[in-house]
């Protein structure tokens, strides 16, 4: 079969209704776009369980909090379809902003506490976006099973209760963390690094596997674990918000330690925990988690 490129919903729907009716089982991948070889890993793994594979693209509006990030989200179609094709998605459904969202939407899915720490403490209203658009793919799409990626562990665990407070019929498949030789997680902000804030940006794993590593080591007091984690990380210069490009610097927002199924943060290790953070690298915000 030939990969297709669908722009509507009813198209998109159409082709799926006769996979349907063949009995195949359908995958789903949604991105944003700028892919990278964690989305190829997403991809392959639908690939293996499923009989036809529909990837998104889209770069939703409604989860960016700030307008600046969305105009700067990289947007690279054509290297994206590309991929898809090499891959053997079946179909990726390309829609415009109007086509998801023809007027304002009324009805927006609210998250709950899974939302009060971490990502969703600085960014008010992303995971309301991230849910509400979620929700509305898996209405479109309807597949047997959706594939996300664990280094958006907080965005995972809110698909995982999406699906189950809304009682949506699909398995949500998390599919572990890709990583670059040196550790840094493979994201499509990675592209805004330039040289010098590529080299820096390893500190975020650097600090996770710290933590990770006292946490092994048998430390089971959460604060102590963020301590000896944020201490690998260089502080801030001063000056800092004049610093010129030629010289970035590193600010951590947040290093927690949480429970993997709430992510609210633990103040004594005694299970798997999640190891999360997010880094600004300059401009650019980084986000990484180890589970421990």
């Amino acid at each position: 079969m030939t990969m297709a490129a669908v722009e509507t919903i009813a198209a998109l729907r159409q082709r799926l209704d006769e996979a349907r009716h063949r009995q195949a089982r359908i995958g789903f991948v949604p991105t944003m776009g700028a892919l990278h070889e964690g989305h190829a890993r997403l991809i392959a793994r639908a690939r293996s369980e499923c009989d036809r594979v529909v990837a998104s693209i889209f770069v939703n509006p409604l989860q960016f909090d700030r307008p600046d990030d969305l105009a700067r989200y990289p947007r690279t179609l054509a290297d994206d379809l590309a991929l898809c094709e090499s891959l053997g998605v079946d179909d990726v459904f390309v829609p415009a902003a109007a086509e998801m969202y023809p007027s304002t939407p009324q009805c927006t899915v609210e998250v709950g506490e899974l939302a009060d720490h971490l990502c969703g403490k600085y960014r008010p209203g992303h995971f309301r976006g991230v849910a509400t658009v979620v929700l509305k793919l898996l209405q479109i799409v309807q597949p047997h099973a959706a594939y996300f990626g664990e280094k958006d562990a907080q965005q995972l665990a809110i698909v995982r209760r999406l699906v189950t407070d809304f009682s949506v019929p699909v398995a949500i498949v998390g599919v572990p963390t890709v990583r670059e030789p040196d550790g840094l997680a493979m994201s499509s902000r990675n592209r805004r690094l330039d040289p010098c804030e590529r080299k820096l940006a390893t500190a975020l794993f650097r600090a996770l596997s710290a933590a990770a590593e006292a946490i092994r080591a048998g430390q089971t007091d959460a604060a102590e674990v963020k301590r000896l984690a944020q201490a690998t990380v260089p502080p801030p210069s001063k000056g800092d918000a004049a610093a010129s490009p030629a010289s970035p610097t590193l600010r951590i927002e947040y290093l927690e330690v949480v429970d993997p199924d709430t992510m609210q943060p633990v103040a004594q290790i005694e299970g798997p925990v999640i190891v999360a953070g997010a880094l600004w690298v300059g401009s650019t915000r980084l986000i990484d988690n180890i589970r421990v």
